[in-house]
């Protein structure tokens, strides 16, 4: 039977809960089973509860006529962050990337902030970076709008100028490097991929083929994508609320001998498909596929957009979704095990890489939560210090690092929050940011990785740029550059081993970074924290929403947990399609 656990949501006079510094962490949450709050003093949270409330839009006239959508959505007005133009939000959503995830909607509406692609673009930005934050000057105001308009103006024209010359090049010379084309297949049957101008070859990826097409399972797009430790399972989730899991041709029978095992009553469930579905998979697949051609179990239970996922290491999946809630399931049951209740939608979540009994959660309340799973409660908890807005302390990302010694969590601001996680009290933090230009200020983090066997973490954010951080000094190690994710959620990801990097972008392609630049291919002039030295190819016409390597890449070749030349890329779109492309062959060598 299904057991939810939820938090009590009780509040201040004020209507905020309590807010605590890094050094009053480790204090229980109440929650349904009657544990109360222990010691602390309870005081208003700026910007929360009664503040955020009386900026929330009417929903019915003063007759009591419900009023439609656009009525709400002109009721909040919105700024532009670059331009300083504000609008009705039902103008600026029509403005915002095509493929814009639910979340950044809400949190736009929340801070009443917004950009969109074209002027991130356009903008630029500082690639010089800062860890302490820089002040602008203090010349007036009116001033330096004027000539910020000035400079905007002059690099629209500039910008659209040299897209002209581009495009005249492309169409007069045939060079295809500046101009998109819809057949991504060369003749010889790979994909496309294009260098940076920049890249000195050779290029890691101009052998890869796409191997298959797992679309039709998902309705909407799909926001997240995450692989089992094994690297035989594939979880999605997205905008149908649908939790599905692929599993390798070569795994099927093992699962399938588990869930008979553990799950005695799956043989009736829609999760568990007959021999008869799984003759028929076999049959409409090809002998190239990797995946079985349908979904191995769909898990239903979640009743808004599926935003996050996380595997331990014993075939636990965990589920984040903006209807406030994180489910527990087990590849070998149908239903869902457990209900984690919120009191904002989750973000994000992960399992402790070494004790899977427990996992952390950040939520839009600006909490970060240690959860123990067996006793179904919050067994440490945290409140993210934010400014006077109340929008800044808001969890868009977290993850452990360090093997579990650190909880991290990313904010709206562009912040790196690090909790030691014995007592989650609070340790430091990186201020992901330039030094100077638009990028001065911080934008939301999307994404925490941490890079195995290394003390490092790579922190992707909308400014559209993925930074790499060494935890020993909290220094940045490199920046790399290129993919456009201005609005989205997307989050890059490590190979298995570290030495290179993949994003989903929102110009329909994606993106491959190595970790670390061959310095004997460049001039003595290179800065080594700065890397514009991409691969990218086309995925399709959709926003490309997530992007992962495959953990074990063997395992797509038939060699099992050896080690093999080539990497395996899985990319999810806008349009709910699932992509696997390869450079490895058959025989464990590259395409």
């Amino acid at each position: 039977m299904k057991t939810v656990v939820a938090l009590d949501t009780r509040e201040t006079a004020a209507g905020g809960n309590s807010a605590r510094k890094g050094g009053d962490a480790g204090v229980e949450e109440t929650d349904s089973f009657g544990q109360g709050e222990q010691a602390g003093e309870v005081k208003e949270r700026p910007g929360s509860g009664r503040n955020r409330a009386a900026h929330r839009p009417r929903t019915a006239s003063e007759s009591g006529r419900q009023l439609t959508d656009k009525e709400i959505l002109d009721q909040v007005v919105v700024r532009n962050l670059d331009t300083g133009e504000t609008m009705p939000l039902s103008v600026a959503e029509d403005r915002i990337t095509k493929g814009t995830n639910p979340l950044s909607l809400h949190i736009m509406r929340l801070t009443s902030e917004y950009i969109s692609s074209h002027d991130l673009h356009l903008l630029g930005g500082s690639d010089d970076e800062s860890m302490s934050g820089a002040t602008g000057s203090s010349k007036d105001g009116s001033e330096k709008k004027e000539k910020k308009r000035k400079r905007l103006r002059i690099k629209q024209f500039w910008n659209k100028t040299k897209d002209k010359l581009k495009h005249v090049k492309g169409e007069v010379f045939g060079d295809d490097k500046d101009v998109d084309d819809d057949d991504n297949t060369l003749e010889s049957g790979y994909i496309r991929v294009k260098p940076s101008s920049h890249h000195k070859g050779p290029l890691a990826f101009e052998q890869l083929q796409l191997k298959q097409d797992l679309s039709g399972e998902h309705v909407g797009a799909v926001w997240t994508m995450k692989f089992s430790l094994c690297g035989r399972l594939l979880a999605t989730a997205g905008q149908d609320h649908v939790v599905r899991i692929f599993v390798l041709k070569e795994a099927r029978a093992y699962f399938d001998a588990l869930r008979a095992k553990y799950g005695p009553d799956a043989a009736k469930a829609e999760a568990v498909p007959a021999e008869s579905q799984t003759a028929k998979a076999d049959a409409a697949a090809s002998v190239d596929e990797l995946f079985e051609g349908q979904s191995f179990c769909s898990y239903h239970g979640h009743t808004v957009d599926v935003l996050d996922l996380s595997w331990s290491k014993n075939y636990f999946l965990l589920s984040s979704s903006m209807d406030k809630t994180v489910r527990l399931w087990h590849i070998s049951r149908r239903e869902c095990l457990c209900c984690f209740q919120h009191v904002d939608f989750v973000t994000a979540i992960a399992f402790h890489p070494r004790d899977d009994r427990y996992f952390l959660s950040g939520s839009l309340d600006g909490k970060l939560r240690l959860w123990n799973i067996p006793d179904k409660r919050v067994a440490l908890w945290n409140e993210i210090e934010g400014s006077s807005k109340g929008v800044s302390n808001l969890i868009t990302a977290a993850n452990f690092c360090l093997n579990g010694k650190y909880a991290v969590v990313g904010t709206y601001d562009g912040r790196c929050l690090f909790y030691d996680t014995e007592h989650l009290k609070y340790h430091t933090q990186i201020h992901a940011r330039s030094t100077r230009g638009k990028n001065a200020k911080g934008r939301k983090v999307t994404g925490i990785e941490p890079m195995a066997g290394e003390n490092k973490v790579l922190v992707t954010s909308n400014d559209s740029r993925l930074r790499l951080y060494d935890l020993k000094d909290h220094s940045l190690t490199c920046k790399y550059k290129g993919c456009a994710n201005s609005s989205s959620q997307i989050r890059a990801a490590f190979n298995h081993d570290g030495r290179f990097i993949v994003c989903g972008s929102e110009d329909h392609h994606c993106y491959m970074w190595r970790t670390y630049h061959d310095l004997s291919k460049f001039s003595s002039g290179l800065r080594r924290d700065r890397s514009d030295y991409y691969e990218r190819f086309k995925v399709g016409t959709a926003v490309v929403t997530a992007a992962v390597f495959a953990p074990v890449p063997g395992l797509f070749a038939g060699q099992g947990i050896r080690e093999v030349s080539g990497e395996v890329i899985l990319t999810a779109d806008y349009a709910g399609s699932i992509k696997v492309f390869s450079s490895i062959s058959s025989n464990g060598e590259p395409s």
